[in-house]
């Protein structure tokens, strides 16, 4: 997907100190001592992640606010994750997948951020903070979920915490509840399960996402949908689930079941767009990118329940001193509203949603998190049209969508078998 770097003269400015003249002079500005906050200007902060959040027109707004220069790298989610583990160096900041918190803990990768640097942790949705929605209830724990990645016992970083400390690993900033995207103009009949997924009605015209880690839970959402497989949690599977789930989805493919398997964002769009494919594993901003062409598309509830995830901001192990400070600054920056408004647009909310609201017109909070009819068209961070007035987000509002997480993306016990058994599902 192409990305612009041109932010909408409409979106509402965030009041920032710039660090310059005799604010910079006196070390006032961000808590610098004086003889560092004279060379911020030269700081360059490179900021990796996937396309979907690694977004320029962010990187272009917060060079202009923060007074040091933050640089974009965008790396398809794979290859990041190969990045972070092979040239952690190459980044200062990561958009880092609450999955991969299971794969960097104790290997020098990244560094704990102590919670007293982060401003808005009062602000974080305590669906990560205390692994509890607003109302109390318990967040699902299938999956590798929000609170289980979050703390780490001390400020090494070598191990995960299940309770609250003054160190965390990452900093959340986004999250979503995924399901399938369909074509509503296309399917001629109501999808309201997962196991449609696999139904025979769609031969030859659905689709996976290729990825032993994500496309897998959407495999054992429509296996046990459809009554194929029982789980004990579809986020940690056996071998015994794990081969009783691929046997299946092997008579499944051989069938003609699947029209394509994805690897990435481009992909996924251009299948539904064609209208090849009319039902997929599919992410919120692609049907949003579907509709921007004027093409029906739907990210359709399903009664089971949605796929959770989230992604978080890392400072990585080499950052120190005035780069450190940076990165704090940043942190702190990348929460306090604009980027959370502009990932909404893309359908996707930010972890500290009162402050993104400030950053949103009124009629966009309504249909983005309230599930309320557009008060006026919707655009996306670019100024396309997404939604006419009138129309409703799919699923509704905040609540009832990140209410009803049913598992969240994992790195399984048995990865390694998995993904040995996935790519044998690919390849069959």
């Amino acid at each position: 997907m192409t990305r612009g770097t041109r932010v909408r003269p409409s979106l509402p400015r965030r009041s920032v100190l710039t660090l310059t003249g005799a604010a910079v002079g006196s070390g006032a500005i961000c808590g610098f001592p004086t003889i560092w906050a004279q060379n911020v200007k030269d700081i360059v902060l490179r900021h990796a992640g996937p396309p979907v959040t690694a977004i320029p027109a962010i990187a272009e707004r917060a060079s202009k606010e923060l007074g040091f220069t933050v640089q974009m790298q965008t790396t398809e989610n794979a290859d990041l994750l190969n990045r972070l583990l092979s040239q952690p160096t190459s980044m200062d900041c990561s958009d880092i997948s609450m999955v991969w918190l299971r794969y960097l803990p104790g290997r020098d990768v990244i560094q704990t951020i102590p919670v007293s640097k982060f401003k808005y942790w009062d602000q974080t949705l305590p669906m990560f903070t205390k692994g509890k929605y607003a109302d109390g209830t318990e967040v699902s724990r299938q999956g590798v979920a929000p609170y289980t990645i979050l703390y780490a016992t001390d400020a090494s970083g070598s191990k995960l915490s299940l309770e609250p400390t003054d160190w965390v690993t990452i900093i959340p900033t986004v999250t979503n509840a995924d399901t399938l995207g369909i074509r509503p103009d296309l399917v001629k009949r109501p999808v309201t399960s997962w196991a449609d997924l696999i139904s025979p009605d769609f031969k030859g015209k659905a689709a996976l996402q290729d990825s032993p880690t994500t496309g897998v839970i959407d495999v054992a959402m429509a296996m046990e949908a459809s009554g194929n497989v029982k789980y004990g949690n579809k986020g940690n599977m056996t071998r015994a689930e794990i081969d009783k789930t691929i046997a299946k989805m092997m008579e499944i493919k051989q069938a003609g079941q699947f029209r394509s398997f994805w690897t990435t964002f481009d992909q996924s769009v251009n299948l539904m767009a064609s209208g090849e494919v009319v039902i997929q594993s599919m992410w919120s901003p692609a049907v949003t990118a579907v509709r921007t062409r004027g093409i029906p598309c739907t990210f359709q509830p399903l009664k089971e329940g949605y796929r959770g995830w989230g992604y978080t901001l890392g400072a990585m192990k080499h950052l120190s001193g005035l780069k450190l400070d940076c990165f704090y600054e940043y942190m702190n920056w990348y929460c306090s509203g604009f980027p959370g408004a502009f990932i909404a647009r893309e359908g996707y909310y930010s972890a500290q949603p009162e402050l993104a609201r400030k950053f949103l017109t009124p009629a966009e909070w309504d249909y983005w998190y309230g599930g309320k009819p557009a008060a006026s068209d919707i655009v996306d961070p670019y100024g396309k049209l997404v939604e006419k007035a009138g129309r409703t987000r799919d699923g509704g509002s905040f609540d009832q969508r990140m209410g009803h997480i049913a598992v969240w993306n994992s790195v399984m016990d048995e990865d390694r078998y998995l993904t040995r058994r996935w790519n044998e599902f690919i390849t069959s």
